[in-house]
C-alpha cells in the first residue's frame, strides 16, 4: 500500500473545529474569544464546509444563535455535539492520509501535550467524530503512537520538519528513541525524511516547539519562518540557531531551501505579566485562501505581505488572534483540515 501524507495546500473537503465552552479554561474568556470563531467560519465558508464540534446540544443552540447572520454559510456548517477538554482539534483531530490515493484517518493517541491538562474527552473525540457517520465510509485506523497534529509538516512529497524537543518529549513516548519514530512514521505517514528541528522556542508555548509556530512548509522546495530580529529579546538567540539549522537543510534532489522569514511582533503578556506565544507561522491554508494570525501590532501588515508572496493566487485573510493566545494556540492549533475525500 502507498502511504502519502498531502500538503495542506491540496484540496480540502473542509476543516474541522471545537468551539470553546464554559466547562474549561476559556471560561473567564468566551466573551473574548468567541468573536474569533466567529470571524473564522465566516472566512472559511466562503471556500469549504466547516465542521463545528459542539459540547452538547445547548451549546449547539448558543453557537448556531451566533453564527445565524454569517453570510455564505447556508449549507456549509455541520454540526456534531461531542464532548471536550479544550479547542486545540489541531492535536487530537484525525490526520488523513492518502492510501493508494484514497483518504485514510489516522487517529494517535493524545495526552495533552506529556500530560499538561485533562485530555481523556479530546483523546476520544476523532473516534466519536468517526462514529457519527461524519467521515461516511472514510476508513479510520487507531494509533497507540502519541502524535499532535501541530507537531508535524508535510511538503506532500515524502518529506516532513518536526522539532526533536517535541516529538522525542519523554512525556509522550518514553519508550521510543528518535530512530524508532522515525521508523514509525515513516511507516504510518509515508515519510521518506525526516528533518529534525533542534532550537526553536516561544516562550508561554505549552506544546514544546511545535513546528506549526516555527515554520511551515509553502511549497516542496520553500519554508517559511518566525525570525527574531531583536537582539535584546530572549528568544533572538535561539531562533538564530534555528534559522541556521533552516539554512542546512537540504530538499530531496539536494539544494537548500527557499527560506522566507516572518517578522517578530511586539512581546505580548496577560494579565499575570505572562508572555504569550505570538506568532506569524501558526496560519491556516484553506481552498483558495490563507488565514493569518495577527494581533494589531505594527508588524501585522509585513507579516501578510509575506503570506501573500509565498503563497500566490490565494487571497490572505488576516484574524485578529490575540484572544486565542490567552490560552496557549492560535489559528493553526484551533483548526484541522480534512483533505478531498474524507467530507461526504
Amino acid at each position: 500500500m502507498h502511504i502519502r501524507l498531502p500538503a495542506e495546500w491540496e484540496h480540502q473537503s473542509g476543516v474541522l473545529l471545537a468551539w470553546p465552552h464554559g466547562h474549561g479554561d476559556w471560561l473567564p474568556q468566551l466573551g473574548m474569544v468567541e468573536p474569533v470563531y466567529v470571524e473564522l467560519v465566516t472566512w472559511i465558508t466562503r471556500f469549504e464546509p466547516v465542521v463545528i464540534v459542539c459540547r452538547d446540544a445547548d451549546h449547539r443552540g448558543h453557537i448556531q444563535s451566533l453564527l445565524s447572520d454569517v453570510p455564505a454559510s447556508a449549507g456549509k456548517i455541520i454540526y456534531c455535539d461531542i464532548p471536550t477538554n479544550d479547542t486545540w482539534i489541531r492535536d487530537y483531530g484525525p490526520i488523513t492520509v492518502m492510501a493508494d490515493g484514497s483518504p485514510l484517518l489516522l487517529d494517535f493517541a493524545f495526552n495533552s501535550w506529556g500530560n499538561k491538562y485533562a485530555w481523556d474527552k479530546d483523546n476520544a473525540a476523532t473516534r466519536h467524530l468517526h462514529e457519527t457517520g461524519l467521515f461516511g465510509d472514510t476508513p479510520m485506523e487507531t494509533i497507540k503512537l502519541v502524535l499532535e497534529g501541530g507537531s508535524i509538516e508535510s511538503d506532500g512529497r515524502g518529506t516532513l520538519l518536526t522539532t526533536s524537543q517535541c516529538l522525542l518529549s519523554r512525556q509522550r513516548n518514553p519508550d521510543l528513541d528518535r530512530e524508532e519514530i522515525t521508523r514509525r512514521l515513516s511507516q504510518l505517514l509515508g515519510v521518506a525524511k525526516i528533518l529534525w528541528l533542534n532550537s526553536g522556542r516561544l516562550a508561554g508555548d505549552d506544546t514544546d516547539s511545535h513546528i506549526d509556530i516555527l515554520a511551515r512548509f509553502c511549497s516542496p522546495e520553500s519554508i517559511v519562518y518566525t525570525h527574531c530580529d531583536d537582539p535584546g529579546d530572549e528568544h533572538f538567540t535561539d531562533l538564530g540557531r534555528m534559522e541556521e539549522e533552516l539554512r542546512a537543510l537540504r530538499t530531496p534532489h539536494q539544494t537548500p531551501y527557499h527560506l522566507v522569514p516572518l517578522p517578530w511582533p511586539d512581546a505580548k503578556y496577560d494579565a499575570s505579566g505572562r508572555r504569550l506565544a505570538a506568532t506569524y507561522t501558526n496560519f491556516l491554508i484553506i481552498n483558495q485562501a490563507v488565514l493569518v494570525p495577527v494581533y494589531h501590532d505594527p508588524a501585522d501588515e509585513r507579516a501578510l505581505r509575506t503570506v501573500e508572496e509565498c503563497f500566490p493566487g490565494r487571497t490572505v485573510v488576516p484574524i485578529f488572534s490575540t484572544p486565542l493566545i490567552h490560552q496557549g494556540g492560535s489559528l493553526h492549533c484551533s483548526t484541522m483540515q480534512l483533505p478531498r475525500g474524507v467530507l461526504k
